[in-house]
């Protein structure tokens, strides 16, 4: 009986012996080598994994970076600081990339447009939106239930109850584009931050026609090509009735602002406009009506 149980153990302890043996020999085998350079890199990583750089986080941008080099990828949470650092460490040059930041193109607060249904459901606007347009006459604008809060990492997006529109908090913000991709509507854009922080662009997303978009918003674009025909620099094209401001071409003349008839265009962080002093009016020599004249004669 002992000698049975003693066979047993005894085969036992080959086989694992054995089995051990091929183990080895097969991960030696099919062993992929990993460049230590991909642990620096993710190092340097800000460690968000929020996805802005269209890598699936910190670890596939790191792989990304050493194998293929950093020419095609930016990491918006790190900024230029970020990839200077990365550019050093693999022995490459980097051009900056000038900043951006995320802006909500629709002004539709809540006295701009007025509450034509009640929703009783799943407060998101991913629900909302899958249907019906809204809770106003405007199907494009801001449902303002928060979608893009949730999924910001860095508390930069917020809904103000009192104006129903989201707003982003543009110290917070590192242009990771999570709320992009979070809002159904479409109407969050990345844009360039602008020198100073300052930009111009059309806070509307309504492809109405004038009169509809104008019932369903007062802020709306209606397509009027105003702004189109002031603007020197050929900044702004007019598609499908509503305007839009390409910010590679815009000189921030702001021009387009005041011919707005809605103020659908934004201006952010620009300075005061002067003020323009009343026309002096010419002082005229007072003279006497000729009949006074007369009798004075």
């Amino acid at each position: 009986m002992s000698s049975t149980i003693l066979f047993t153990i005894a085969t036992l302890a080959v086989l694992g012996l054995l089995l051990a043996i091929v183990l080895f020999v097969v991960a030696q085998k099919f062993k992929v080598e990993e460049d230590p350079r991909i642990d620096i890199v993710e190092a340097i990583l800000p460690g968000a994994n929020c996805g802005g750089c269209g890598k699936a986080g910190c670890r596939a941008f790191a792989e990304c970076a050493v194998k293929e080099g950093i020419g095609s990828i930016f990491c918006p949470v790190g900024g230029n600081e970020t990839m200077q650092k990365i550019a050093e460490a693999l022995g490459e040059t980097l051009e900056e990339k000038a900043p951006q930041i995320a802006v909500v193109r629709c002004k539709g607060t809540c006295d701009k447009r007025k509450t034509t249904t009640f929703y009783d459901g799943l407060a998101t606007c991913s629900a909302i939106a899958s249907l019906y347009g809204g809770d106003t006459d405007c199907s494009y604008g801001c449902l303002g239930r928060g979608d893009c809060v949730r999924v910001c990492q860095f508390g930069a997006i917020k809904v103000d109850p009192q104006k129903g529109v989201a707003e982003v908090d543009e110290e917070r913000c590192t242009s990771c584009g999570a709320c992009v991709k979070a809002c159904p509507k479409g109407i969050i854009e990345l844009r360039n931050k602008g020198p100073k922080g300052r930009r111009v662009y059309v806070a509307c997303s309504n492809r109405e026609k004038g009169g509809v978009a104008r019932k369903a918003c007062l802020a709306a674009c209606i397509g009027c090509g105003k702004c189109s025909k002031v603007c020197q620099f050929e900044a702004i094209t007019i598609e499908n009735n509503l305007a839009y401001i390409d910010y590679t071409k815009c000189r921030l003349c702001r021009k387009c602002v005041a011919e707005c008839p809605t103020g659908a265009i934004n201006e952010t962080n620009m300075p005061p406009r002067p003020v323009q002093k009343p026309s002096e009016q010419p002082i005229q020599a007072a003279t006497k009506p000729v009949a006074q004249e007369e009798q004075s004669s």
